[in-house]
C-alpha cells in the first residue's frame, strides 16, 4: 500500500530537531525548535508537522494539540523568505518552481489547521509574523501573551499578506484588516486581544501550567468540536492573570474612526488622498494629523505593486471561503515569484546587513495598473490547484469566532437595539453572556464610546 504522506517525508538537509513533539495525557504538544532564526518557518518543518497533525487526528488518545515557538523572542517570526529569494536570484525559473512549491505545501498546512476537527490552540507568545500568522490565526484559539508582536510586513518585501490572510484580515472589525495589511502595523500584547487576532490574553509565566491544566481535561466521546472548545475556554479563565495595568485599546475612539474612515476605499490613491486630508484639516485633532502623517510615511516605504494587489486581495478574500483562500493565494503567490519586486524587496530589507531601501518596479503606484493588478488574480485554465489534504469542512466566517472571542462590534449593536438599557447595564450584559471572560468590559466600552450615544439615561446606537 503507497504511504499517504510520503510526499512529507524527511529530505536531504532537513534538521531532526527543527520541530519537536511531547505527549502530555490527551495533549500532544508542536514546539518550533529554530530559537536562532526566531522560529522561522521551512519546508523540513512543515514535513514534520502535518504527517503527525493527521496522526492526531485519527488517535482517540490525542484531545487537544498545542503548537508553540522554543526561545524567549518567538513564536514563528515567518517564512524563510529569504532562502526562497537566494533560490530565485540563482536559479532562476527552477528557483521560482521550487519556490512556488514551498508555499503550496505552507498553504496545506495552514488549510489543515482551519479545517481541524480536533481543538487546536496557538501560543502567540513572541513575534508571530507571515508563516508564524498561519500557523496560528486559523486556530479556533490564540493566546497572546505581555511578548506578543503581530504583523503581516509583506508589502515591504515586495510580497503580499499570505497564509490565509485573504480570509482572516477582510474579516476583522470595520478597516482594521486593510490597515494592518497595508502598513505592516504591529500589535504588542492585549492590543492582539482587543483587535481581535488573539481570542485570549494570559502572562506567559503561566502557559506552562496551562498545558498542564489542559492535559487533565476528560472529554465524553459524543463531546462535539464546539462543547470541547467551550470546556477549554472556561479552563483558559481559570490562569487569568489581569489585563497590564492602564494599557487600554490603541486603536480606539478617534483613531479607530480615522482608520475605518481612510482604508474603506476601494484603491491606494483614495485611501492615500484621505490620509492627507486628515494630515492637512485644521480642525484634525493631532494625535491623527501624526498619525496620518506616519502612515503615509509607512506606506511610501512599500512595494506600489504590493500595495495595489493586497487591497484588491482584501476586498476579494470576503467572498473567499477557506478552500479558495489558499488556492487563490497559491496563484497569486506563483505570480510574486515571477515578479523582480519580491528578490528586490527579501535582498534589501532581510539579506544585506544593514538593510537598504529596496527598488520597486515599477517605483510609483501610477506605474501599476488595473490590468497589471488583476493579471495576480486571474487563473490560467489548466493551472495546478493544492491538493488540500482536508475535505468537506470549510467555512464562510470562523464558526467559533463569535463564542470564543471577544464580542464583536455587531454583538453588541445586537444587545444595544434589543432592549432600553443604561451603559453599566449593557456593559453587565456582555459581560454576564462571556462568563466574565477577561477584556470583554474594556472592550465593551471603547465601542459603545465611538459608536453610541446616551440619550435620558439610555444607550442609542448612532446610525
Amino acid at each position: 500500500m503507497p504511504d499517504a504522506y510520503a510526499e512529507f517525508k524527511e529530505q536531504p538537509g532537513d534538521d531532526p530537531d527543527d520541530v519537536l513533539f511531547n505527549t502530555l495525557y490527551g495533549v500532544r504538544t508542536i514546539q518550533l525548535n529554530r530559537p536562532k532564526k526566531y522560529n522561522a518557518l521551512n519546508g523540513s518543518m512543515i514535513r514534520k508537522i502535518i504527517p503527525r497533525l493527521k496522526e492526531y487526528e485519527k488517535s482517540a488518545l490525542a484531545s487537544i494539540i498545542i503548537i508553540g515557538g522554543a526561545g524567549p523572542k518567538a513564536f514563528c517570526a515567518g517564512g524563510d523568505v529569504s532562502q526562497l529569494a537566494k533560490d530565485i536570484a540563482e536559479k532562476g525559473d527552477a528557483g521560482q518552481a521550487s519556490s512556488k512549491s514551498y508555499f503550496g505545501l505552507e498553504y496545506r498546512l495552514d488549510h489543515l489547521i482551519a479545517t481541524y476537527p480536533k481543538p487546536y490552540i496557538a501560543y502567540l507568545d513572541g513575534i508571530t509574523m507571515g508563516g508564524g500568522v498561519g500557523l496560528s490565526v486559523h486556530a479556533p484559539i490564540r493566546i497572546a501573551t505581555e511578548n506578543t508582536n503581530f504583523a503581516m510586513p509583506e508589502c515591504g518585501i515586495g510580497f503580499f499578506p499570505d497564509v490565509g490572510g485573504s480570509f482572516f484580515l477582510p474579516r476583522l472589525e470595520g478597516s482594521l484588516g486593510t490597515y494592518l495589511a497595508l502598513t505592516s502595523e504591529s500589535l504588542k500584547g492585549v492590543q492582539a486581544l482587543y483587535a481581535g487576532v488573539a481570542t485570549h490574553y494570559i502572562d506567559s509565566s503561566v502557559l506552562p501550567n496551562l498545558t498542564a491544566r489542559l492535559a487533565e481535561l476528560v472529554f465524553k466521546d459524543y463531546d462535539n468540536l464546539e462543547t470541547r472548545l467551550r470546556n477549554i475556554d472556561r479552563t483558559i479563565e481559570e490562569f487569568n492573570t489581569g489585563l497590564p495595568p492602564d494599557e487600554f485599546p490603541l486603536l480606539s475612539g478617534n483613531l479607530r474612526l480615522a482608520i475605518d474612515y481612510c482604508f474603506r476605499h476601494s484603491t491606494v490613491e483614495q485611501i492615500i488622498s484621505a490620509l492627507k486630508k486628515e494630515r492637512d484639516a485644521r480642525d484634525t485633532p493631532a494625535q491623527i494629523k501624526n498619525w496620518a502623517k506616519q502612515t503615509l510615511d509607512k506606506l511610501a516605504e512599500k512595494s506600489p505593486t504590493s500595495l495595489k494587489v493586497t487591497l484588491r486581495q482584501m476586498r476579494l478574500g470576503l467572498r473567499w471561503n477557506t478552500a479558495e483562500t489558499f488556492n487563490r493565494e497559491y496563484h497569486i503567490a506563483a505570480k510574486f515569484m515571477q515578479h523582480p519586486d519580491f528578490v528586490n524587496g527579501v535582498s534589501a530589507r532581510l539579506i544585506h546587513k544593514p538593510a537598504t531601501k529596496a527598488q520597486w518596479d515599477p517605483p510609483t503606484l501610477e506605474g501599476v495598473s488595473n490590468d497589471d493588478v488583476e493579471s495576480f488574480f486571474r487563473v490560467a485554465e489548466g493551472e495546478d490547484s493544492l491538493n488540500l489534504l482536508t475535505q468537506g469542512l470549510d467555512y464562510d466566517r470562523n464558526p467559533y469566532e463569535k463564542i470564543l472571542g471577544l464580542p464583536r462590534e455587531e454583538q453588541i449593536e445586537q444587545v444595544v437595539k434589543e432592549k432600553a438599557r443604561g451603559k453599566e447595564d449593557l456593559i453587565d450584559v456582555l459581560v454576564e453572556a462571556k462568563e466574565g471572560k477577561i477584556g470583554v468590559r474594556e472592550k465593551v466600552e471603547e465601542v459603545l464610546g465611538r459608536r453610541s450615544e446616551v440619550k435620558e439615561g439610555v444607550v442609542v446606537w448612532k446610525g
